[in-house]
């Protein structure tokens, strides 16, 4: 089993989502399986420019010279691929949308329809990897995940693949918060990670009792959203505006008449 993290946050090692990749990767490498951590903000990769040259030209190889031909043999290498993104605008980080977009050289141009009777691409490779998706948020609440959720799974009908783990984790922050009243929470999700990291190594799933307790909050959601208000107030407080002298009452009333 060969299980690869492509994380998408601009932090790369400093991240949430790197908190909840290094547990995954270590319960997976635990149970046997070959693991790798891929940090795209180190990588090169330019946007697509949809001239689908991959398609027609050079079938399976893309015309941008950078490194996505390496993460493109990773990926195709892996059993189960996860996409590690932090939560932007209810769905993936820029990093990650770019990433996904230069997938493309990985089908075929041909349509067919699946099993639904709905069309999609060819497959260019023998097997696509399972894809497994992890995410966290500034929210609190699961429901912000909806989007992201839906559209993996269509990414994954599309390259003949399946869903088999989604780890999302709302109230992000308090992951790297390094807040002493957070700490036993945040090390028991960690120790919930590496079992879920394990599960997925040993039957490409995680199981449903591991999943219930990955869902639930870290602490009640009253309290997070009161301390997250009250950060950010303390943080809006070291703003110092600028001093902006009003005008003279007789210039004002000048221009406010006109010529």
């Amino acid at each position: 089993m060969r299980i690869i993290v492509f994380n998408a946050s601009p932090k790369a090692e400093q991240s949430a989502t790197h908190f909840m990749a290094e547990p995954l990767l270590e319960g997976a490498a635990g149970a046997g399986a070959e693991v790798e951590n891929v940090f795209l903000s180190k990588k090169n990769i330019r946007h697509c420019i949809g001239c689908f040259d991959c398609w027609f030209k050079t079938p399976g190889a893309c015309c941008i010279k950078d490194d996505m031909g390496e993460l493109l043999s990773k990926f195709s290498s892996a059993d189960i691929a996860v996409f590690a993104s932090p939560l932007y605008v209810d769905n993936v980080s820029g990093l990650m949308k770019t990433f996904i977009d230069r997938l493309i050289p990985l089908v075929d141009c041909h349509f067919s329809k699946d099993e639904s009777g709905e069309c999609r691409h060819g497959a260019r490779i023998a097997k696509y990897p399972r894809i497994a998706v992890m995410s966290n948020a500034g929210f609190p609440e699961i429901a912000h995940f909806q989007v992201l959720s839906h559209y993996f799974k269509r990414m994954a009908r599309n390259m003949h693949s399946e869903v088999v783990a989604e780890i999302y984790r709302g109230a992000g922050p308090l992951l790297t918060s390094g807040l002493p009243i957070a700490k036993p929470f945040v090390s028991a999700y960690r120790r919930l990670l590496v079992q879920a990291g394990a599960e997925l190594a040993e039957s490409a799933q995680i199981s449903p009792k591991t999943q219930r307790k990955l869902d639930r909050p870290l602490v009640p959601d009253i309290l997070y959203i009161k301390g997250v208000n009250h950060h950010f107030d303390a943080e809006l407080s070291k703003i110092k505006l600028p001093d902006i002298a009003a005008p003279e009452p007789q210039v004002f009333m000048e221009k406010a008449s006109g010529p």
